[in-house]
C-alpha cells in the first residue's frame, strides 16, 4: 500500500509505548498523515508494578506523542479481552492444548475492538507497529494480500493471519521494509523516550509472569505422575496445563534412574490419566510429526488454497518455514502433510500457509500425524 497516497487521511495508531509503535506514529506524521495515537489498556488483574505494568507503557506512549506533536487517546478494553481472548486461552490450557494468545488478541482486539473505536473517532486507516505489509493484490483488484516483513527475523505475518479483508483494507503497517536497527536509530534520531526500551514479550497485553503461578489463579493444579511410553514413572508433575509439547525445562528428572543421559522432552498428554508423558532425545520417534490436522480455518483472501500444490507452512513463531501439500480440505478442517518431519507438532498452536511471500492465512492445530 502506498503510504504517500493517502498524505491527508487521518489514521490512528495503536501507540503501546513502544519503540515499534512509536515510530510507526512518527513516520506516519512525517508522511503528511493526520496521526492519533490510541493506547490500549486490556488488563486490569493484578496489574501491579511487580509485572509488565500499563502504567509506564501509558507514560511513555504520552511522552512520545507529545514529542511528535499528536493528540492521544487512552481506551479500556479489559472486558473485551478477557471475554473474547482470555476466556479462550484458559478454556485451552484446561483442554490439555497450548494456545497462542497473541493470534487471537490481534484478531478481536487490536484489529476489531481497536479497529471499531478507531472508525468512531472518524479515521480512514489504522496502523500498528507490527512488522509485516500489506498489498492489493496485482491479479485481483480489490482484494488484499497480507505479506511478510523484509526484516525476517522480526516478521509477524504469523500472528496476523486471521486478519479478513475488511481488516486488512483499513490497515497499515509502516515498518514491514525496515529492519529493527534502522527503526531504533529514527527513535533516537527523534530523541524518542523509549528507543533503547525492550520490546515487550509474555502473553499478550499480561506481560511476563512466573507462568504457573499465574494460571494456577484461574486453574485448579492437578498434580500426577510423569511416565514413560513404557508406562515406568520417572517423576511428578505439577498440572498437564503447565508443560506443552517438545519442552525440556522444568521436567526435574534429569538425574532419573531411567535417564540414558539424554534430556527428557514432553512427548504427550493423557488427559484421562492425568499423566505426562516424555521421552529422551530431540530426535524421538514420539517428537517427529509427518502431518498435522487443524480446524478453526481463516483464509485472508475468502478463497480456499488447492490441494496437492506445493506451499510453505510454520507449526510455530519461531520455526522456518516448511515445504508442504495440503492433503484434504474442508469447510471445517484441513490436513497438510510435510515434505520431511516436523518437530514437536502441537495441538493449540496455528498452522499457518506461505505461498512465497504471501500470508494465505491458516487455522488451529488439533491432531498431530
Amino acid at each position: 500500500m502506498n503510504l504517500n497516497k493517502s498524505s491527508k487521511k487521518h489514521v490512528v495508531v495503536g501507540l503501546s509505548g513502544g519503540v515499534d509503535s512509536s515510530v510507526t506514529a512518527l513516520l506516519l506524521k512525517q508522511q503528511g498523515y493526520e496521526v492519533t495515537g490510541l493506547f490500549m489498556k486490556n488488563w486490569e488483574d493484578d496489574d501491579t508494578d511487580e509485572y509488565c505494568s500499563s502504567k509506564q507503557d501509558l507514560i511513555d506512549a504520552v511522552s512520545v506523542a507529545d514529542k511528535i506533536g499528536i493528540d492521544i487517546e487512552a481506551v479500556n478494553f479489559s472486558k473485551e479481552y478477557k471475554d473474547r481472548v482470555f476466556d479462550n486461552f484458559l478454556s485451552e490450557y484446561k483442554a490439555g492444548r497450548t494456545p497462542n494468545p497473541d493470534i487471537l488478541c490481534n484478531a478481536e482486539i487490536k484489529f476489531k475492538a481497536f479497529l471499531d473505536h478507531a472508525m468512531g473517532l472518524g479515521a480512514d486507516v489504522i496502523a500498528t507497529g507490527h512488522y509485516a505489509q500489506v498489498r492489493e493484490n496485482p491479479l485481483k483488484p480489490g482484494l488484499f494480500q497480507l505479506m511478510k516483513a523484509d526484516d525476517g527475523s522480526k516478521d509477524q505475518s504469523y500472528f496476523l493471519h486471521r486478519l479478513n479483508q475488511a481488516q486488512l483494507s483499513k490497515t497499515l503497517f509502516p515498518l514491514g521494509q525496515m529492519l529493527k536497527r534502522e527503526v531504533r536509530e529514527i527513535a533516537r534520531g527523534a530523541g524518542l523516550i523509549n528507543a533503547e526500551k525492550k520490546d515487550s514479550t509474555g502473553i499478550c497485553f499480561i506481560g511476563e509472569r512466573p507462568f504457573q503461578e499465574f494460571l494456577s489463579k484461574y486453574l485448579p493444579r492437578e498434580p500426577g505422575e510423569i511416565k514413560t511410553p513404557e508406562g515406568k514413572t520417572v517423576g511428578k508433575h505439577e498440572g498437564l496445563m503447565y508443560y506443552t509439547l517438545g519442552q525440556r525445562q522444568g521436567l526435574k528428572i534429569g538425574g532419573s534412574r531411567e535417564s540414558n543421559g539424554e534430556p527428557w522432552f514432553v512427548a504427550a498428554k493423557d488427559m484421562v490419566a492425568n499423566e505426562l508423558i516424555v521421552v529422551q532425545g530431540h530426535q524421538h520417534p514420539l517428537l517427529l510429526n509427518d502431518g498435522l490436522k487443524a480446524s478453526q480455518l481463516t483464509w485472508i483472501d475468502d478463497e480456499e488454497p488447492i490441494t496437492n500444490w506445493v506451499y510453505d507452512a510454520k507449526t510455530r513463531y519461531r520455526q522456518p518455514d516448511a515445504p508442504c501439500e495440503i492433503d484434504r480440505l474442508t469447510k471445517d478442517e484441513v490436513e497438510i502433510k510435510f515434505g520431511q518431519k516436523q518437530w514437536a507438532i502441537t495441538p493449540g498452536q496455528s498452522a499457518v500457509v506461505y505461498e512465497s511471500n504471501v500470508c494465505l492465512g491458516g487455522g488451529i492445530i488439533t491432531t498431530a500425524i
